[in-house]
């Protein structure tokens, strides 16, 4: 089974999706340990990019920056699912909605390598 996140696009935002991605948290997911030419080996951000989040910024500006997030996750080799599900996790616990959506898309079946 194979994962993809996607996310409306940045322009015309509906009032509920501006809503949702104004109440966005910061990307970071809690993990801080910088490794990867100044990347979290978490959420792959610098200290500097982590502190720029914008945290009263527009949905837009919030939403562009997750979605950059994301693609320099991918850029990176390293799956932006896995971040993805562990930022739902934080948004569940801090009681607001994630703006992210997990969609699983069917793929060949994986043999078994036992």
């Amino acid at each position: 089974m194979t994962e993809q996140t996607t996310s409306p696009s940045r322009d015309d935002l509906s009032a509920a999706e501006a809503e949702l991605w104004a109440r966005a948290p910061s990307p970071c997911i809690d993990v801080c340990k910088y490794k990867r030419q100044g990347r979290c080996i978490g959420c792959s951000m610098t200290k500097i990019e982590k502190q720029m989040f914008p945290q009263s910024g527009s949905a837009g500006q919030k939403k562009a920056f997750i979605e950059g997030l994301m693609a320099r996750l991918h850029e990176i080799g390293r799956n932006p699912v896995f971040w993805a599900y562990t930022y739902r996790h934080k948004c569940e616990r801090e009681g607001v909605p994630c703006p992210i959506e997990i969609e699983e898309a069917e793929s060949e079946p994986r043999e078994d390598r036992s």
